[in-house]
């Protein structure tokens, strides 16, 4: 498939009825479709300046791919991962992160980074933390964007300095289509979301009220997730407009996994099966979650656990800003 295809592909109008008695073949057949033209389309609308199409197309083929998943059942949702989940932020969106964090110039962080080869850590390491930043933290059904649904949503605003508050504390729960309240709310033995809790609730792609609440929010300041990338995947293809502000630059992801990797020295020495640089394995060995005690898994909850383990750091390492 060339991005023609994957534009045609994307403009054909899914019709899910005509897939009903299909066998397994055909129905991944058309799933794997559809995401491989999701992927070239958000590859070519993050590198092209002037993309040809609008990636409200982009959003309406996720949609599709959603209802289609919904069709196949929850365990072939979960078999695998698709290609649309990132990773990690790109190399760009680390600069503009440390940038954003320390109030400096993306040109001067990027010369700095160039003139001697900096590593994360003296970039996150070279200037104190401050300013005002949003927290937020999704749960979700899948760890597929383009297959599964979000069904919570939190988040707060708290300044980088010692002894700060958090603003805005705001949790969510959206709703599932209706089959759900047979099979049950997938990935629950983790999040322990239930029916109960997202009944009669709007979903998130309907609820266009909240959608326009949470991109102004995400304008508003820098946002910080741990693994930003999860969030940001589950954005592009969730919330209205947020491919284009991210696109114009006005928003600006930072990832909290990525600080605790660059600064904490004690996530060199652990093993990876410890999952050193996991909230919770943080927030443990920065005193803000108790040895015995488990991460929530539940957005406003983490968030704000988030906030305080990144304080935490922050001063560890001289960091932070003090409140007089």
């Amino acid at each position: 498939m060339n991005l023609n295809d994957a534009i045609d592909h994307a403009s054909t109008i899914f019709m899910p009825e005509f897939l009903f008695g299909a066998d397994e073949a055909m129905l991944m057949g058309q799933r794997s479709a559809n995401e491989e033209a999701l992927h070239l389309l958000i590859e070519e609308y993050s590198a092209n300046e002037n993309p040809s199409f609008d990636f409200g197309l982009v959003r309406e083929l996720a949609d599709s791919n959603r209802s289609l998943c919904d069709m196949m059942g929850p365990e072939s949702v979960q078999a695998d991962r698709s290609r649309n989940l990132s990773g990690h932020l790109s190399d760009d969106d680390i600069l503009r992160g440390v940038a954003a964090l320390q109030h400096r110039s993306v040109e001067r962080v990027a010369k700095e980074v160039a003139g001697m080869n900096a590593t994360k850590g003296v970039l996150y390491g070279s200037k104190p933390a401050k300013g005002t930043f949003v927290g937020i933290d999704i749960e979700t059904t899948s760890t597929s964007p383009d297959r599964g649904y979000i069904v919570n949503v939190g988040w707060e605003v708290m300044e980088l300095a010692e002894g700060a508050e958090a603003q805005d504390a705001t949790s969510v729960f959206c709703g599932l289509p209706d089959q759900y309240e047979e099979t049950g709310v997938p990935l629950a033995e983790i999040h322990k979301i239930t029916w109960q809790d997202v009944s009669g609730k709007k979903p998130f792609r309907e609820d266009k009220e909240l959608q326009k609440r949470l991109l102004k929010l995400l304008k508003s300041h820098p946002f910080m997730a741990h693994n930003a990338a999860f969030e940001d995947s589950w954005f592009m293809l969730h919330l209205d407009g947020y491919a284009e502000a991210r696109k114009e630059g006005k928003i600006v992801p930072i990832d909290t996994r990525d600080i605790c990797r660059a600064l904490d020295p004690e996530v060199r020495f652990m093993s990876w099966e410890a999952k050193p640089a996991s909230l919770e394995a943080w927030a443990q060995r920065r005193g803000t979650l108790a040895p015995e005690e488990e991460e929530r898994h539940l957005g406003l909850d983490d968030t704000d656990l988030m906030f305080r383990t990144l304080i935490a750091e922050l001063k560890e390492r001289n960091l932070l800003k003090t409140n007089a």
